[in-house]
């Protein structure tokens, strides 16, 4: 009776030991999570490498920093900086290559990966950063180089957002010995239906109308811009189409919308005198012929036998 009554408190010794041991695993766990950095001291060190303190009190949970993640000799009783993440036996590991940035900095970062809840950006550390589709601006691509920051997630771990426009808009300044006509070089960090966003390499804010985008554009992309106008903040509206190619747009524009107000037709021809064209639409017969041109080439006004009309 004695013998099984020790027995018994043997395995629910063993049962307590476990438990324990469990309770202290979840326990680092909750204190030190993947995709993180920490500061943990050395307590240990193997031929492969070093351990770092878990604050657990369980040895068995003591973080490894592998040879191949230490970037300086480490010693037992150093504290070291280190960036947490899974291994591929879901094993919580460290390195010494921690971020390059701090968290609330932009950078222009490169997507090294993409999984099917989002994409991974390179911050210098020894995996990339997720950034999830709810945090994108367009669809990167692996290889794009876009404006995002680093920031803590709800999970309490590291992520990227390219939701940049505040702290662009902090980080800038008002445009100096800027005038209409110069050309400005910058990455655009958010597109909308209005138009795109530019800050460029002076750390100047450019809006890109629309109407001044001839192609399709995406987060990220680097522009040259023509100033189209300085705002009284400093900040800029630009285009990027070419000055020739913006008057002709215009001139377009213009002759549609005349069309438009009088009933959808034109009745101007070739025969029709330079100056009668001036007078109405203050362009030469030269611009108008181009601009009408360029209305029939997109399908939105076709000829009739006393000039044009709106293609319906």
């Amino acid at each position: 009776m004695l013998k099984l009554n020790l027995m018994k408190n043997k395995k629910l010794s063993v049962k307590n030991k476990n438990s324990a041991q469990a309770k202290n695993s979840t326990q680092a766990e909750i204190k030190f999570k993947p995709m993180t950095v920490a500061t943990l001291k050395v307590v240990r060190v193997s031929d492969f490498g070093a351990f770092l303190c878990a604050e657990t009190g369980n040895s068995d949970d003591d973080i490894l920093l592998h040879k191949t993640q230490q970037t300086d000799e480490v010693k037992v009783g150093d504290t070291v900086k280190v960036f947490l993440y899974l291994d591929p036996k879901k094993r919580l590991t460290a390195s010494m290559r921690v971020p390059k940035m701090r968290e609330g900095q932009i950078a222009r970062l490169k997507v090294i990966n993409k999984s099917s809840d989002g994409i991974f950006l390179d911050v210098g550390a020894e995996r990339g950063i997720f950034m999830p589709f709810a945090e994108m601006v367009g669809r990167p691509q692996i290889g794009d180089v876009i404006w995002a920051k680093l920031y803590t997630d709800k999970s309490g771990r590291l992520a990227t957002s390219m939701k940049v426009a505040d702290e662009i808009r902090r980080a800038s300044k008002p445009a100096e010995n800027v005038q209409r006509g110069d050309k400005i070089i910058g990455a655009i960090y958010n597109i909308t239906d209005a138009g795109a966003f530019v800050f460029s390499e002076e750390r100047y804010i450019v809006f890109i109308p629309q109407k001044e985008i001839p192609r399709v554009l995406k987060a990220g992309e680097v522009v040259e811009a023509r100033i189209t106008y300085v705002r009284e903040d400093g900040r800029l509206d630009a285009s990027l189409r070419d000055a020739k190619e913006n008057a002709l747009h215009n001139d377009a524009e213009k002759i549609f919308n005349f069309m438009r107000e009088n009933g959808g037709t034109l009745p101007f021809n070739d025969n029709t005198a330079p100056e009668k064209i001036y007078s109405v639409f203050h362009i030469s017969k030269a611009a108008f012929k181009r601009a009408i041109g360029h209305l029939f080439s997109e399908q939105r006004i076709e000829k009739i036998s006393d000039g044009w009309k709106i293609r319906e």
